[in-house]
């Protein structure tokens, strides 16, 4: 029997509505003082005959953000080092066999490296991104396997395991299905589709995206999905996908999940560096940043407007305290 378990690194953080569901009409559209609860955790699934994971968490030693209140999303405090969470659901790195990345951001794709030999399934069209460079044992994907469902591209990686394009979020975006015929159950896994099943329900695009038009037609497709398969749906930023599989509930699209409360925040002494929300690069001010002309020394309060994530060119607001 298929097993799939998170491997929980982080919690107790947040999102705003804005960040959440403003990707199409815009932030100023939702309530910035509704926050939905966040975390960080990507998925394990143990076929019986091998062991595949969905991600790969953030780098080892990626800091802490330090919220405000106006802060748009906040992963949370650490429970455990991606790596030493792995291991206490009983797994170690020489076991895994397959990774299916879901798309290239540092909370995905941060510990590729830790896994040698294990084959790294990425969508084609993000094998050449800046955080997978360097990695030999990356295995470019163009989903030759026909249709799975309503989704016109798919490749099979082992059985009752799918590997599908779903892009959008970013330009090699993926997700994926795992099939479990004794309980007659589909998990979907992805990445950040939505970044919490509040957006799922209602339909809601985050502000996060590579191509608008393209992450539109991918969640109507995991909408349609869901609403024709049992489904359970299992997200990276949303402490719901846990639960999700602990009670082993699966998406009812005309009853939205409730809305638990997130708990007090605790905010910490800051450290000067600051943490790219989308990607998690962490700009070091006794680094700088070589790649746009920017000195060791210099704090990010006197970053120029212009400069930006020099990984995925998101702009200084996008940043949060560390």
């Amino acid at each position: 029997m298929v097993k799939i378990l998170p491997v929980v690194y982080r919690n107790q953080g947040f999102m705003t509505q804005p960040f959440a569901f403003g990707g199409e009409e815009g932030p100023e559209a939702f309530d910035a003082s509704m926050r939905y609860r966040s975390g960080l955790q990507n998925y394990l699934i143990d076929t019986g005959s091998e062991v595949i994971l969905v991600d790969t968490g953030l780098p080892a030693g990626t800091p802490e953000e330090s919220p405000e209140e106006t802060t748009p999303i906040y992963t949370g405090h650490d429970v455990l080092p991606y790596m030493e969470a792995l291991s206490a659901l009983g797994y170690s790195p020489d076991q895994v066999s397959k990774i299916l990345l879901t798309h290239k951001h540092a909370d995905h794709s941060g510990e590729l490296k830790s896994f040698p030999n294990a084959k790294v399934y990425v969508n084609e069209h993000e094998a050449d991104a800046d955080e997978l460079q360097g990695l030999p044992n990356l295995e470019p994907v163009a989903f030759t396997d026909g249709s799975y469902k309503n989704f016109p591209e798919s490749q099979k990686v082992a059985d009752g395991v799918w590997y599908i394009r779903a892009e959008g979020h970013t330009k090699g975006n993926a997700i994926v299905i795992v099939e479990d015929a004794e309980e007659g159950l589909y998990y979907l896994i992805h990445g950040d589709v939505t970044y919490t099943d509040e957006a799922l329900y209602a339909n809601k695009l985050s502000v996060v995206y590579e191509d608008i038009d393209k992450a539109r037609e991918t969640l109507n497709r995991v909408r349609e999905f869901v609403a024709a398969n049992p489904t359970m749906y299992l997200s990276t930023h949303t402490p719901l996908g846990v639960e999700n599989l602990e009670v082993k509930r699966v998406v009812d699209l005309d009853n939205p999940p409730e809305t638990i409360p997130v708990g007090e925040i605790t905010f910490k002494t800051r450290t000067g560096k600051y943490v790219c929300s989308v990607c998690g690069y962490v700009y070091d001010p006794a680094v700088g940043d070589e790649s746009q002309g920017i000195a060791p020394g210099t704090p990010f309060e006197e970053l120029p407007e212009i400069w930006h994530c020099p990984r995925c060119k998101q702009p200084k607001e996008k940043f949060n305290a560390a």
